[in-house]
Formats: C-alpha cells, sequence, structure tokens
C-alpha cells in the first residue's frame, strides 16, 4: 500500500537520489543544481508500480506529481455512460499529475511495469515556488503537452484510420525504441489502440495487418512489433 500520499492501495516504495536518476537530464529537474537535486531528493520517494495499479485517480484531491523514470502509463477518464476513454500517454522523462491544481482530472495508471518519482503536491509546489527552473521547466512541459493536444485534435478530426495507426505506432516506437530492427513491446492493446485512436478494434487490427503485409512492419506474436521501412510509415502517417 502506498503510504507516501494515497490510502490506494498497488504502488511500492523504493528509495533513491536524484543525482542517479537516468532521466534527470530530460525532465523538469534537469534545470537544477546538486543542492537544488539534494532537497527534491529529500522530498521524493520512487515507486514501483505493476501493470494495471493506478497512482492517481480522476476526481481526488491532486496529492501527488511526478515524473515517469521507467515504463509507460496512460492518462484516462470515464464518459457518462461508464466507459474508460484514454486520453493520452506517458513515458520515461514526462511529468504527471497537476502542480498548483486541486483535483485530478484524469487517473493515471500504470500499462507496463513502471516505475515513478513522486512528490506530495503541495511540497513539490513550495519548491517549484522558490526554484525558477522549476517553474520554467513546467511551463515549457506545460506548452508542449499544449502542441501534443494540438495535433491529436488534428489527427482525430482529420486523419484516416491508416493514418492515426501509423503515427500512433512511430510515436511509441520513437519513445520506445532503443536498437533500430528490434522488437518494442507494444503497451497498449488493439483495443485499447482504438479508444485512444477514436476507432474499432477491428479497424486497428486490419490496419496492422495490412503493414505488416506490406513490409512496414513485422509482428512476431503478441504485442511485439518491428519496424521494417520507417520511410513508407511515415508517408502514411503525413497522408
Amino acid at each position: 500500500m502506498l503510504q507516501l500520499a494515497t490510502s490506494r492501495p498497488g504502488a511500492v516504495p523504493e528509495s533513491g537520489r536524484c543525482t542517479d536518476c537516468a532521466v534527470r537530464a530530460s525532465a523538469i529537474c534537469g534545470s537544477l543544481d546538486v543542492p537544488g537535486l539534494d532537497e527534491l531528493s529529500r522530498m521524493g520517494r520512487k515507486v514501483h508500480l505493476r501493470p494495471g495499479q493506478t497512482l492517481l485517480w480522476e476526481g481526488d484531491e491532486s496529492v501527488l506529481v511526478g515524473n515517469v523514470l521507467e515504463g509507460m502509463l496512460k492518462l484516462s477518464t470515464v464518459t457518462g455512460d461508464g466507459r474508460e476513454q484514454i486520453v493520452g500517454i506517458v513515458f520515461p522523462s514526462d511529468f504527471i499529475g497537476r502542480p498548483f491544481g486541486k483535483d485530478s482530472h484524469h487517473s493515471v495508471t500504470a500499462l507496463t511495469e513502471a516505475r515513478v518519482c513522486v512528490f506530495r503536491r503541495g511540497a513539490f509546489d513550495d519548491f517549484a515556488g522558490a526554484h525558477s527552473g522549476i517553474e520554467a521547466a513546467l511551463l515549457r512541459r506545460t506548452l508542449d503537452e499544449l502542441d501534443r493536444a494540438r495535433r491529436w485534435m488534428l489527427l482525430l478530426g482529420r486523419m484516416s484510420a491508416t493514418e492515426r495507426v501509423a503515427s500512433l505506432l512511430l510515436e511509441m516506437i520513437d519513445r520506445l525504441g532503443d536498437t533500430p530492427g528490434a522488437p518494442i513491446s507494444l503497451p497498449l492493446s488493439r483495443q485499447q489502440m482504438g479508444d485512444l485512436l477514436g476507432l474499432a478494434i477491428e479497424t486497428v487490427s486490419r490496419t496492422m495487418t495490412r503493414f505488416e503485409r506490406e513490409g512496414l512492419i513485422d509482428l512476431p506474436g503478441g504485442r511485439r512489433v518491428v519496424l521494417r521501412d520507417r520511410p513508407g510509415l511515415e508517408r502514411i502517417a503525413a497522408g
């Protein structure tokens, strides 16, 4: 049970120093000097999440914020008829939670094994107010997320089903792939991809099969995918 800030079960606390963090250079805390990192390290905790475990719940008080260290998590909301709608995916070095806010606007749930560096929101808000570099990094991250949301609106409003699937595949491969040509384990099921893209599961499956038949990707089994023709997939995503 996570005792740091919520009574919801699931996350397992860990220890660790910010100076040893693998994503520090690309996370918002990359702007801090060593004394600032030491202070932040004393405030935070590392938590491990198993797939399906929720760190933040929609509608709850926004008590936690944090940086994703490993794995992928989904941002989701519940529609009026009770269905889950995935509204975003976060990757290592992404920031989650709502600093300077009261309530969580969506749930944050692990799609894969994940590690997150979490802070009590109130303490983090005070820390950010005393460190202009963190505030500037939060502003840049917010603007980046706004740009991403605008691109997503274009994707959902203007792109064909084929273009949507190609765009999502490229994004996940870019964020998860370290070795060109190596298999990537997609964190999303076909159903979840469809929910995120506004498509039926059958459409996603047919499109993935078509991409494999055309030599753009390989599907070795399960959720694994190998990118074979990046320029070809990029042309499809671009319309």
